[in-house]
């Protein structure tokens, strides 16, 4: 059994909606799902720096984007000093991927289209029920999370051979049964590679739609076995919070600790950061 404290680590001006975050050295890399710009926060100064990922000319704003029309960017990964920004393909408009090399500040979007077909068609997950949350990307493997918020509670792991994701021929689906609060499976909201384990969260929200928002019920942490994709433990975390993103921020012998962060549904640009502590 593992246990574990979370905590306030930084309160943030300026982001609504965080959904999932990346620490790289001493910034802080947060996006929102109904955000055009990717936000880099200096965790030392404190100073925030918005950088501009989407270019729809058709958008009236790049903050707070109505929910019809937002690109829902609920993953960002990491690999290599390029991070990875994706839609979670929960509508046709929230099909995008774009990659941000970190080095030389460049952005390049894809239409993964194609892709989210394939996934769906592979796993018999219709329109309604596909809702991805987390990724992670090794150089030459993905996996992908399936939040199975839908009627038809479809948690899963997509597992996809090759680099480019735009051009994807080779997948598996692994199905995830996850812990349930008051009869209310819990579903993946982000994941995290960490040397052979995969570290994800969890929320039990009370609804049967990728689309509308429920009654939070609370936030589950847990991991994954990497080579045989199969739950190693799970931690309830918390009762009311529903966390979006998850990154390292340390581990030794004894703790391995990460930063969340929380997507309060709601059009406020403040998101609060929080720490969490697994004690071995």
């Amino acid at each position: 059994m593992h246990s574990t404290t979370l905590e306030v680590f930084a309160e943030i001006d300026g982001i609504g909606s965080a959904s999932g975050l990346f620490l790289h050295e001493d910034f802080l890399y947060i996006i929102g799902d109904n955000s055009g710009y990717l936000n880099e926060y200096n965790i030392k100064t404190k100073k925030l720096r918005k950088i501009q990922i989407l270019f729809d000319k058709t958008l009236d704003q790049l903050e707070n984007i109505p929910k019809s029309l937002k690109p829902d960017f609920e993953i960002l990964c990491h690999n290599n000093n390029k991070l990875y920004i994706l839609g979670s393909g929960s509508t046709p408009k929230r099909n995008l991927m774009i990659e941000f090399d970190l080095k030389t500040q460049k952005v390049i979007q894809k239409d993964l289209t194609e892709t989210y077909s394939l996934l769906k068609s592979i796993s018999k997950i219709d329109d309604q029920n596909f809702n991805l949350e987390g990724a992670t990307f090794t150089g030459n493997e993905w996996l992908l999370f399936n939040r199975g918020n839908g009627l038809d509670a479809k948690n899963g792991v997509f597992k996809i051979q090759g680099a480019d994701l735009a051009k994807t021929k080779q997948v598996k689906f692994n199905h995830f049964k996850l812990p349930n609060i008051d009869h209310v499976e819990s579903s993946f909201t982000d994941a995290v590679l960490v040397k052979n384990e995969i570290f994800f969260i969890a929320t039990a929200e009370d609804t049967k739609s990728t689309y509308a928002d429920g009654e939070i019920l609370g936030s589950f942490i847990g991991s994954i076995n990497l080579q045989i994709l199969k739950l190693t433990f799970s931690n309830k975390i918390s009762g009311k919070h529903k966390f979006e993103g998850i990154t390292l921020l340390s581990q030794n012998e004894r703790s391995t600790t990460f930063l969340l962060c929380e997507d309060r549904d709601n059009e406020e640009l403040k998101t609060v950061i929080y720490k969490l502590v697994i004690n071995h």
